[in-house]
Formats: C-alpha cells, structure tokens, sequence
C-alpha cells in the first residue's frame, strides 16, 4: 500500500467515539460536543425543495464538472453582495463539501515534497490531506498568548522555495478565533509577494457575529485572482452535511486547472441538493439569521457553564468552539478526554488531535448542542476531579509521575 497513506493518522472523531462505550451513565445522558455538525435540521420548506429536486428526472442525470450553473451564480452573487466586489460564476466550483474543496486546492497547487504553511492548531482532515498526498505540512505555531492567531512575520520567515501556499481557517477550527480582516489582508499581501497561494477556508464564516464588515477585504482586490482561493461549506451554513456539498472561488486559470480534478473525483457535484440551493440562498436568510443568533447564544450558555471552574480555562471562543484549557498540566489532554468521556459522558477532542504542542486544550463543539444540554456541563466537570482520581492506575502514574 501507498506508504504515505498508512502514515496518515486515523481519522479521531471514531477513536474519540469508542471512548463512550465504556461510559454507565451514572450522570445521565451522554454529552456529544465533539463534533462539528449542525444541531437543527434545515426547515421543512428546504426539505421539500431538496425532495421535490430529487424526485425529478434531471436529478438522475450527470451535471456540469464544476456544477450547475445555477447554484454557482447565485453563490457568486451572494459572495459578490458580502465582500462587496465582482465574483463571477465562472469562478465558483462546486464541490462535496468543503473538504472536497480543499483537497482540490492543495492537490493543484503542491506536488510530493512541496510544502504548504499549515497553523497550528489545524484541522486535523487538512494535516491529514497533505500527508497522504506527500505535501509537507510546515507548522506555524500558534499560541493561547495572543488568542492563537497567526503572525505574519513568523509565516514569513517559513517560506522558502518549497511553500507553495498559506492555509488559513477563519472562523477557526478547532480555536473558534476569527481572524481580524486586516490581518487576512496581510498574509494576502505576503503571499502575493511572495507568489504563492492563499487559501482561506471560510467553513463557519456565517457563524460571525451579525452587523460587522464583510470576513476581509481580499476580492476587493484585483490581486485576489492570482493569489486566493476560498473555500466554503454549504453543509455548515444550511444544515445539510449528509448531501455534500461545498463550494470553491478561484481565479478562472486555476479553476480551469482544478477541472481536471473534478472529472477525475466525482464527475459532478450530487444535483438534488445543488437544484434547491439556489432557492435557499434566496429564501432561507432571516431563518440562517436565527440560527446564527441561537449558536451565539449557546457559546454565551458554554462560557457561563465554565465560568464557576475556573481552572477550566476558555483560551478562546467563537463559531462553532471552544478552546478550552485543562487544568492538568502534566497529563496529556488525550487522557484527560479519555477520561471526560468513559466516567463522565462528556465527550470533547483532545487539542493532541489538533497538532504539536497542544496536549493541553480541550476543543469543546457547542452548536450541534441545545442550551439545556450545555447546562449539564457543569455537573458533569464538577465529578470529573472525583472520577478521575478512583480511576485506572495510568492515570495517577500520569497525574503524579
């Protein structure tokens, strides 16, 4: 087999899951925060439309490499509204879900042994991408001190001959850290300078607080064409994860280069879904609007659930996350989950998923939670330092050396 692929770690969320088996239930009801899915389904009206588009012929039928016509124009025309500049059609691709997207990217971009600058923490499918594509994930370090956001002058002293593009995930995953516009700005101007590409994957970028400016200022700019690509989840934005699909702007030569890959991937993108989009972005804002208020809500639920354990430290908050601290600074946060989850059916990733260096952070997922469970977390973290300490005997040889 493909030596890169058996390198390539597991995929965590199912090794975090078997964690849960073992859990009695002594505290009630399993607490699910480990993954970033929606919470809600899409309301019934989209449901319909996605029904309706599946039970006609055309569903049946293979669409357009780079999807329909359709919903690439209206995403075009509500990316054109929020950034305030012209996105074309012809510049949007649809993809299965934004991992797709990303895969894409990446592959068109580097070949084996090239590298591509990677924040730390990442997102573990990204790490993973590289990996079994040969691609050096060369690591930015971030850190708790300045709300893990990246420096551009640290991102440039990484680049050589080998970098061919700079990852950035805003809203982030796992951190929940948005990445002030000015500062997009800059590491676009780098990698301009420096030509290469920027690839901003905007996953929870409807998830930012309501009435600001747009994510950043990059698409103002005639540059952008030769220098970023933006990736885009229509999973996350219109709660449909199970139908696949994303999308990817990119100056037209790329996307053209990009096509390629399509044909090659999955022909073209599934249609139901791709048919009733277009009808969503249109009808569906004051319902997204909602939902944006009501995550909102749940991070406000999820800080004021943490704030009588203070020695759990919320290092950073927003979209879809927390970051979370731990307070056990000599046991590795693989562990302290592992714990969490098989005593006290609170179930969280360890930041070790999320790359070096980050053994001791929690990521807690918060949207696909009501508030009523978040307020179970409090009684759930108020038993752990108990359970923890009439556990196995790795545990105390971790906790005390």
């Amino acid at each position: 087999m493909n030596p890169n692929l058996i390198e390539t770690a597991t995929p965590p969320i199912p090794e975090a899951a078997d964690w849960v088996s073992a859990y009695d239930g002594r505290l009630g009801p399993l607490l699910n925060m480990s993954q970033a899915v929606p919470g809600d389904p899409p309301p019934s009206e989209f449901l319909q439309q996605i029904a309706m588009a599946a039970g006609t012929a055309e569903a049946t039928r293979y669409g357009d490499i780079f999807g329909d016509d359709a919903l690439r124009s209206a995403y075009a025309a509500e990316c054109s509204r929020l950034f305030g500049a012209p996105i074309a059609g012809e510049e949007v691709a649809i993809t299965a879900g934004c991992n797709q997207a990303f895969f894409l990217s990446v592959m068109a971009l580097a070949a084996v042994g090239d590298a591509v600058l990677l924040p730390a923490p990442w997102y573990f499918n990204h790490k993973m991408t590289l990996d079994m594509l040969g691609i050096e994930a060369r690591v930015l370090p971030l850190g708790a001190e300045n709300g893990f956001i990246p420096s551009v002058t640290e991102a440039s002293a990484l680049i050589d001959d080998k970098v061919k593009a700079i990852v950035l995930v805003t809203p982030n995953n796992p951190t929940g850290a948005t990445y002030p516009p000015e500062l997009i700005a800059s590491f676009f101007d780098l990698a301009h300078a420096k030509g290469i590409h920027l690839i901003l994957d905007e996953t929870y970028r409807d998830f930012r607080p309501e009435g600001g400016p747009p994510p950043h200022g990059t698409f103002a700019d005639p540059r952008w064409r030769d220098t970023v690509i933006s990736l885009y989840s229509f999973s996350k934005s219109f709660a449909i994860p199970g139908h696949r699909l994303g999308a990817l702007v990119a100056g037209a030569p790329l996307l053209s280069e990009i096509g390629k890959i399509l044909d090659c991937l999955q022909i073209c993108p599934a249609r139901a879904g791709q048919m009733a989009l277009p009808w969503a972005l249109t009808h569906l804002k004051d319902w997204r609007s909602k939902t944006n208020l009501e995550i909102a809500s749940r991070a406000d639920a999820f800080r004021q659930a943490l704030a009588p354990f203070p020695a759990w430290r919320i290092d950073q908050i927003g979209a879809y996350f927390a970051y979370v601290r731990h307070p056990f600074p000599d046991i590795p946060a693989t562990i302290v989950a592992e714990r969490l989850a098989k005593e006290c059916g609170l179930l969280a990733l360890p930041g070790n998923y999320f790359g070096p260096g980050q053994y001791q952070h929690l990521r807690f997922a918060f949207a696909n939670v009501d508030r009523d469970t978040i307020a179970q977390v409090p009684k759930r973290l108020a038993a752990f330092p108990e359970a923890a300490s009439e556990t196995s005997v790795e545990w105390k040889d971790n906790r005390y050396g």
